[in-house]
């Protein structure tokens, strides 16, 4: 654990990994610097020998978060109350978890997004987007992060465009993205979502 952290009556910190595969191997928690984590929350270290859970920098973790094995956790994410995130999952920088969500295992959230109160899912969230909604549903982009972390209008307007090719069009994913890199202009956060949505391997959250 770094320097600066504040951590809450009843939490647990390197807890064993709720995980069937887990027979005793030596893993690891580890946290960065300047985390708030209030009351009961859980964090589990990893499975396997060797492994790791991490926590970056600036989260804030408020009472019953839940965080499982092998996690892995950017910077200035807020988990709300009772949020469970399952094992394996991947997690950007400035998401916003509100109330009650679950994340289910092996899937990734992008930087800058917000998953809005009791939503459930199993799949990737790109970044910048806002989710939530039964059934699931894209919000539109996460223009108060953006404008906060000073990122331009223009550009802005850019990742709607891009959103509105991925999740509104009627074409594959592997061709909306097609579709992103010939028609919006580039910018280092058209970047990161093209990356990221092509990384994914179990496919994007609303789309098939």
């Amino acid at each position: 654990m770094g320097s600066g952290n504040s951590v809450y009556q009843c939490s647990v910190l390197g807890a064993l990994p709720q995980d069937f595969n887990f027979v005793g191997e030596r893993s690891f928690l580890i946290i960065g610097n300047d985390n708030t984590i209030r009351e009961n929350v859980v964090i589990n270290r990893a499975t396997h020998e060797g492994c790791k859970t991490v926590i970056g920098n600036h989260n804030f973790l408020m009472e019953g978060a839940h965080i499982s094995h092998d996690t892995q956790v950017g910077n200035d994410c807020v988990f709300g109350y009772s949020t469970k995130i399952a094992g394996d999952c991947e997690i950007g920088n400035g998401v916003i978890f509100s109330t009650s969500v679950i994340e289910n295992a092996k899937t990734r959230v992008g930087d800058r997004a917000m998953i809005q109160a009791g939503t459930t899912f199993s799949k990737d969230v790109p970044p910048y987007i806002i989710l939530g909604g039964k059934p699931l549903a894209y919000g539109g982009v996460n223009t108060v992060m953006l404008k906060a972390d000073g990122v331009a209008p223009k550009t802005i307007k850019h990742i709607a465009n891009a959103y509105r090719l991925v999740f509104h069009g009627q074409t594959s994913v592997f061709d909306s993205v097609l579709q992103v890199k010939e028609q919006v202009p580039d910018s280092p956060e058209i970047r990161n979502l093209v990356q990221f949505i092509e990384a994914t391997e179990g496919g994007i959250v609303t789309k098939m």
